[in-house]
């Protein structure tokens, strides 16, 4: 059940990270939406914390470029590749952006509407790892519990009934 979940999540997930990704990239989907999200990009891009801190200027297109190329790579990984290492270096990156876009958001005194879509896959993120670390728990807690019921190779017990070793 926890798997079909998982997968669940990894879809719509990964579907959703491409569909943004080319939005910020390309008007390909929609030429409003695009036009807007580079308006909104040209704002973030001045309140960057870490290009304040090295006072180095990230021109807004690039950010936003990076930004889109990233969430498709993502959501590409999380997808269409089944590697379960992959997928949780994409949810992890992923869940950094959106920790990111929560604090733009609130750092330009954006309204909630705007942050809203941010903050939903924050936790949809969130609730993707915890549903993939008690799979990984789970699948741990099987594999002890085989091990231990399989008999050691070299063993000095054998397979032969106790009335049978009796009389050896």
């Amino acid at each position: 059940m926890a798997s079909i979940v998982l997968k669940s999540l990894s879809v719509f997930l990964g579907l959703f990270f491409i569909f943004v990704g080319i939005m910020k990239i390309t008007p390909y989907i929609s030429r409003e939406l695009h036009k807007d999200l580079r308006q909104e990009y040209v704002k973030y891009a001045k309140i960057i914390p870490l290009a304040r801190w090295l006072d180095v200027k990230i021109p807004s297109k690039w950010y936003r470029r990076i930004v889109g190329g990233l969430e498709i790579v993502c959501g590409i990984a999380l997808t269409f590749i089944p590697h379960r290492r992959t997928k949780q270096l994409a949810n992890w990156i992923l869940l950094s952006l959106m920790i990111a876009a929560i604090s733009l958001h609130w750092a330009v005194d954006d309204k909630l509407e705007r942050s809203a879509p941010a903050l939903v896959f924050f936790f949809m993120l969130t609730c993707r790892l915890v549903v993939e670390w008690q799979i990984e728990r789970q699948d741990k807690a099987e594999a002890a519990k085989a091990s231990a019921k399989a008999p050691s190779v070299g063993s000095t017990h054998s397979n032969i009934p106790a009335k049978l070793a009796k009389n050896d």
